[in-house]
C-alpha cells in the first residue's frame, strides 16, 4: 500500500468543503458535477500533481465522497495525496491519452452510467482551461439521455471564504514573496542579464524560508523593463538591465499551492518625472481602496473609489484593479470569481483574500505596486510588509 502524504487540511475541513459543494449541487438541481479545474480538484480532494496536461477530473455527486479519475500513472499520485480511500480512485487505459481515435471522456461516460447518471443532470466547467470542446461533445454523444449543464464556477465560489488553515498558508506565501522582493532589490544592477535575475527569483521563491519551503507559482515572473513595461504580461529574456529603466516584478509566493501575489517596481538610476507622478497617483489610489475595503462594501464600491482618485489627477485606467486569490495551478493564480471593477456587486466578507493590482501601463513605461490583503472585521489587512513605494537604486 502506498503511504499517504501528511494532509494539508483536516478531514473535517474536507468534509465541510464537500458538504458545501453538495449543497450547491442541490440548489442548482444537479445530480453531479465534473470538476476538471485542478484547483477545484485539489480543494475537494487534496490531489496535487503536474498531470493537468492530460484529461483528469473529480466527480462530486449529491451524496458520498468525491471520485478522482485520471491517467493510470497518476492514480498512484492520487493515492498519495487525496483524503478518500482507494476505492474512490479510477483511471482510464493509457491508450486513451492523446489518441485521436478515442477520447478519455468516453471512458468516464461509462463510469457515469455505472454510477446511475446515464439520464442525470450533470454539471461541467464549460468555460475552463482544462475542459475542452471535445470533452463536451464526447459526453453529449456517450450520454444522450443526460442533460449536460454549464456549472462553471460552482466550486470556485465555494472556495471564496478562506478557512483559518488556508489563511495560514497564504501568510506563509506572503513571507516568501516579501523575502524575494528584498532579494530583487539587493541583486538588480545595470548589466545584469534579466534571465540571471529571474533565476535568482525562482531560487528564492522555491527555497522559501528557513522554516518552510516554497512551491512553484501558477504564473511565471513578469519582469518587463522600460517601454516593454507598457505591456502587462511579458516575461524575460537575456537582455542586460539598463540604467534609467524601470522594471516591474509581478511575482507570487506559493506555499502548498496557496498564493500571495505582489508587485513592485524598481528603477535603476534617477526615475523620470512622469514615473514619479504616476507613483503618487497609484499610492493614493491604493490607500483609498484599502481604507474602503470593509465587510459589506462591494467590489464596485472599491473600483469607484479608485476611479475617483484617477479622475482627480486626470489619469485613465480601464482594466480591473483586483481579484480573489488562493489555491491555484497554472496558468493563473486568480480564482476566477470576483473582480474589483465597476458593476461587480459582490460584497466583501471576512476572510476574503484579494490581490489589489492597480497597475498603471502608460504610453512609454509601466508601474506596478500591488498588495494582497485579507478582509477582516476591522477592514483590510495587507499580508506582506514590503514597503509600498517605487524602488530606486543608483
Amino acid at each position: 500500500m502506498i503511504p499517504k502524504r501528511p494532509a494539508s487540511f483536516s478531514e473535517e475541513e474536507y468534509a465541510a468543503r464537500l458538504a458545501a459543494t453538495q449543497t450547491a449541487l442541490a440548489e442548482a438541481e444537479l445530480d453531479a458535477v465534473i470538476c476538471a479545474d485542478p484547483s477545484n480538484m485539489a480543494w475537494l480532494t487534496g490531489y496535487d500533481g503536474w498531470s493537468f496536461y492530460v484529461h483528469q477530473a473529480v466527480i462530486v455527486r449529491r451524496s458520498g465522497p468525491p471520485i478522482w479519475w485520471g491517467r493510470p500513472m497518476d492514480a498512484n499520485g492520487a493515492k498519495v495525496t487525496v483524503w478518500m480511500s482507494d476505492e474512490h480512485i479510477f483511471s482510464y487505459p493509457d491508450n486513451y491519452v492523446m489518441n485521436p481515435d478515442r477520447h478519455p471522456y468516453a471512458h468516464l461516460s461509462a463510469h457515469l452510467k455505472d454510477w446511475g447518471l446515464e439520464s442525470g443532470r450533470i454539471g461541467v466547467e464549460l468555460d475552463n482551461y482544462y475542459f475542452s470542446a471535445a470533452c463536451y461533445t464526447t459526453l453529449r454523444v456517450e450520454l444522450p439521455q443526460a442533460e449536460i449543464v454549464n456549472a462553471t464556477g460552482l466550486v470556485n465560489w465555494r472556495r471564496l471564504i478562506k478557512s483559518p488553515a488556508e489563511i495560514d498558508m497564504i501568510r506563509k506565501a506572503a513571507k516568501i514573496v516579501t523575502a524575494t522582493h528584498a532579494r530583487i532589490v539587493e541583486l538588480a544592477e545595470p548589466g545584469l542579464r534579466k534571465c540571471d535575475l529571474v533565476a535568482e527569483i525562482y531560487a528564492s521563491l522555491i527555497r522559501g524560508t528557513t522554516e518552510y519551503g516554497g512551491d512553484y507559482a501558477a504564473i511565471a515572473p513578469m519582469t518587463p523593463s522600460g517601454p516593454e513595461a507598457t505591456a502587462a504580461h511579458l516575461t524575460w529574456d537575456e537582455t542586460p538591465m539598463k540604467t534609467g529603466e524601470a522594471t516591474f516584478f509581478e511575482i507570487a509566493g506559493c506555499y502548498r499551492r496557496y498564493h500571495c501575489p505582489q508587485s513592485r517596481t524598481l528603477c535603476l538610476g534617477e526615475p523620470a518625472a512622469a514615473l514619479l507622478k504616476i507613483e503618487d497617483v497609484a499610492l493614493e489610489g491604493i490607500d483609498a481602496v484599502l481604507s474602503a475595503a470593509k465587510p459589506g462594501a462591494t467590489c464596485h464600491d472599491l473600483a469607484t473609489v479608485f476611479q475617483g482618485v484617477l479622475r482627480k489627477h486626470g489619469v485613465e485606467k480601464e482594466s480591473r484593479i483586483g481579484y480573489s486569490v488562493g489555491l491555484s495551478y497554472p496558468p493563473d493564480w486568480g480564482e476566477r470569481t470576483i473582480s474589483i471593477r465597476p458593476g461587480d456587486m459582490t460584497e466583501l466578507r471576512e476572510n476574503l483574500v484579494l490581490h489589489l493590482i492597480p497597475a498603471m501601463w502608460m504610453e512609454d513605461f509601466g508601474l506596478e505596486i500591488t498588495e494582497t490583503f485579507l478582509v477582516t472585521a476591522a477592514g483590510a489587512e495587507c499580508l506582506c510588509d514590503t514597503p509600498r513605494r517605487l524602488y530606486v537604486k543608483s
